[in-house]
């Protein structure tokens, strides 16, 4: 953004009658020279997302874009769509009109333009007369063919400002008003008059020579250039609309023990709705009857369905894989998180780059600057006899060939498509810059819980006294731990799930030790190993020492006051933290493990994952408290390292902050998502290896988009000054790199999961 800003508000414009990267600039500069406003305007979404405090409204900012010459109005919110009331369809967007029309000019045009190509480039096909039926077809291309860029150009006259559109405007004129001049006052319009084509201007006598091929190529090769880059364009954007439109349109109510359907506009938060299976949940809510498995593929990527029952969240515009559940609904409309993902999306599409800034420093100046070098070019074949027909043909090529389109198009529709395929991986980018610090980091620091591992209890070993059966041992824990709310008690629950557990009655809360119970007429008590009732077996002793040297947890059973057993619970490794790890090692990345527990618990997890510093030991640091975790960020950028911090609560915020790269798991708390740099939908690590690989290739798109935009117009302009193009010939280079930098952008909508 061009100035610093302390909006209270903000709002996003689409822009109409823009048609080049000086366009956006113009409107960009026009709007920020407001007070109160920070702007920015993406040529390539055709939007501007500004913020402004109260003193500004935002018809004061659409006002503004009319007095630079073009139109605006408010962006609808998401998934507001406009949908056709006797149909049922969605209504086609401005967008997609303009498409559709360009498509429509284009092809006449082309069919009009062809004869006079052909005819200019082949010497036999020429018959008599032949330049005034090259003037009849050539005429309607030049006048209502290239009306588009006529129309722009003269829009910006009148604002004293010049853009693309007034090169291909002049050029294109002029193309045709000399071969107007050479049919009816020169010698080109006698009968019986011939012409080779050649790709490299010759000297000659301009009056005699006609440009109706240049007039007619041009315009249609330009008018293909735009057709395809807006369909491009509208391709780019898919993801975006994918997500938008995700949604479900209707809803099942359940009103008086009634089940009513209505138009999902009606559901307001509290209701209560059903959802079948095979159906899209309505909105944001909590299941309060019923159970099911839910497809949230469209959310995280993920394609294994997430088990829900009562008391569970579900996300609004995720399937109904299975049963039929009851959902109140906790957020509807804008306050969804699938509106906050497209959100996001939005506004990080809506960013610029470092890098663009430069492209559009250089578009702000380039139009004008090449409508001095094509008068000089003229002037200058002129002065030294090259003749009407060399200087005006190079200086034309000059205009025609020097379009900056490319370069406004090489950082925003890459941008596009990256943070779209990204949002349908479950990969959310809070900014272009992002993708400056993607390319950077060479250290990425992994929070052990809920990061690297689950988060939840599990029991991971049971070890019994001599005699005792391993089930009936569980059975019992779990009878009496059925009624405790404790992590440890619900792990050990869990674990018995398929055993018969025998009833329990008179449970006791033995504050801070552990708990107890009657269990079949015994007193069963799970406890802390220190609180347990008589003397350890060695054996067991031995268990105990080495679950709390690695970390986990121990907890003695007895019954009747004697110990019958050990269950470990422990924080569990998520099954592809291993896997995932390797490939960020793979990608040139250290992995480094922060945690606050103690360090042979950490060192365990680091060994089963395979994080490992160059030396072989582990890449640890442990017993951090959360406010020493920023400490820890800091004392590894001393050391010269650029790190991407990954974390999920509320302790690792300051510290997803102060890296250079901050990575929040959506399943995380909403604090640490707001101070990160990217969100991760789901709680997967392996999405912190495609977040990475997807930003490292986006810039690398984007770089090679500018590169190529760049070289395209160094090279092509001195070969246009020095006559040695044509400028029928320059059109069609002109739009080619504008198509080629598109295409280039849409490949990474084939991006795939590294994990694949």
């Amino acid at each position: 953004m061009t100035q610093s800003v302390a909006a209270d508000r903000d709002v996003d414009l689409e822009l109409i009658g823009m048609t080049c990267a000086s366009c956006a600039n113009r409107i960009e500069r026009k709007l920020n020279k407001l007070d109160g406003v920070s702007a920015t305007v993406n040529y390539a979404t055709e939007q501007a997302h500004v913020e402004y405090e109260p003193s500004v409204t935002p018809d004061d900012l659409i006002e503004a874009v009319r007095a630079a010459g073009y139109d605006a109005t408010r962006v609808a919110p998401v998934g507001a769509d406009s949908v056709d009331s006797d149909s049922g369809d969605r209504a086609p967007t401005r967008a997609e009109l303009e498409v559709a029309a360009l498509r429509q000019r284009l092809i006449v045009s082309a069919i009009l333009a062809v004869p006079v190509i052909l005819l200019a480039m082949v010497p036999a096909w020429q018959f008599t007369n032949w330049q005034w039926l090259s003037l009849t077809l050539a005429a309607p291309v030049v006048v209502w063919g290239a009306l588009p860029f006529h129309r722009a150009a003269f829009a910006g006259l009148r604002h004293g400002t010049t853009t693309m559109d007034t090169l291909i405007s002049v050029g294109t004129i002029a193309a045709f008003g000399w071969s107007v001049y050479a049919l009816f006052w020169g010698d080109a319009g006698v009968p019986g008059m011939r012409h080779g084509f050649d790709l490299i201007a010759s000297r000659g006598d301009g009056a005699s020579n006609i440009y109706l091929e240049a007039a007619a190529g041009v315009t249609t090769f330009l008018l293909a250039g735009r057709y395809f880059e807006k369909r491009s364009k509208l391709r780019a954007g898919d993801a975006l609309r994918a997500l938008a439109e995700v949604g479900a349109k209707d809803v099942t109510l359940v009103r008086d023990g009634r089940e009513q359907t209505v138009p999902i506009a009606q559901l307001q938060v509290g209701m209560r709705f059903v959802v079948r299976p095979g159906e899209k949940v309505a909105t944001d809510g909590v299941v309060v009857s019923g159970a099911s498995a839910i497809d949230q593929s469209m959310m995280t990527g993920e394609s294994v369905p997430v088990e829900v029952s009562t008391g569970d969240s579900v996300v609004g515009g995720t399937v109904n894989a299975q049963g039929r559940i009851e959902v109140d609904a906790t957020a509807v409309g804008s306050d969804t998180a699938l509106a906050g993902m497209a959100k996001m999306v939005s506004d990080a599409q809506a960013g610029k780059a470092e890098v663009q800034r430069l492209a559009d420093r250089v578009s702000a100046y380039f139009v004008p600057t090449v409508i001095a070098i094509a008068a000089g070019v003229l002037g200058f074949w002129l002065g030294v006899g090259g003749g009407a027909a060399l200087a005006f043909t190079a200086a034309v090529s000059v205009l025609v060939i020097a379009c900056p389109c490319a370069l406004g198009l090489a950082t925003p529709t890459a941008l596009m498509v990256g943070t779209g395929r990204g949002a349908q991986l479950g990969i959310l980018l809070k900014g272009p810059e992002v993708l400056e610090s993607t390319r950077r980091v060479d250290t990425v620091v992994l929070d052990k819980t809920g990061t690297v591992t689950t988060g939840e209890m599990a029991v991971t070993d049971v070890f019994v006294a001599d005699g005792v059966d391993v089930d009936r041992l569980l059975a019992r824990a779990a009878a009496v731990e059925s009624g405790s709310e404790h992590p440890i008690g619900r792990a050990v629950v869990r674990r018995a799930d398929g055993l018969d557990l025998p009833d329990s009655s008179e449970f006791t809360n033995l504050a801070g030790a552990g708990v107890s119970a009657t269990v079949d007429g015994v007193r069963v008590s799970v406890t802390r190993p220190s609180d347990a009732p008589g003397e350890l077996p060695a054996g067991l002793r031995t268990a105990i020492d080495e679950a709390s040297a690695q970390g986990a947890t121990p907890v003695v059973v007895s019954v009747r006051d004697e110990v019958a057993g050990v269950i470990v619970v422990a924080d569990t490794v998520k099954p592809t933290s291993a896997a995932a790890i390797a490939e960020l090692r793979r990608m040139g990345l250290r992995p480094v493990l922060l945690t606050g527990d103690n360090e042979g618990a950490a060192r365990h997890v680091a060994a089963q994952v395979g994080i490992v510093d160059d030396a072989g030991g582990a890449a640890v640091i442990a017993n951090v408290r959360p406010e020493g975790k920023v400490d820890a960020i800091a004392r590894l950028q001393a050391d010269g390292r650029v790190v991407a911090m990954v974390g999920d609560g509320v302790n690792d915020a300051a510290a997803l902050a102060s890296a250079d790269l901050g990575l929040a798991m959506g399943t995380g708390t909403d604090v640490a998502i707001e101070a990160s740099d990217l969100t991760l939908v789901s709680g997967d690590l392996w999405a912190v290896v495609d977040a990475i690989a997807l930003a490292r290739k986006t810039l690398g798109t984007i770089k090679g988009n500018l590169f190529w935009a760049f070289a395209y117009n160094v090279a092509a302009l001195p070969l246009a000054a020095a006559a040695l193009l044509n400028p029928m010939m320059a059109g069609l280079a002109m739009a080619l790199s504008s198509v080629f930098v598109v295409a280039n952008s849409l490949r990474l909508r084939g991006f795939r999961s590294r994990r694949a």
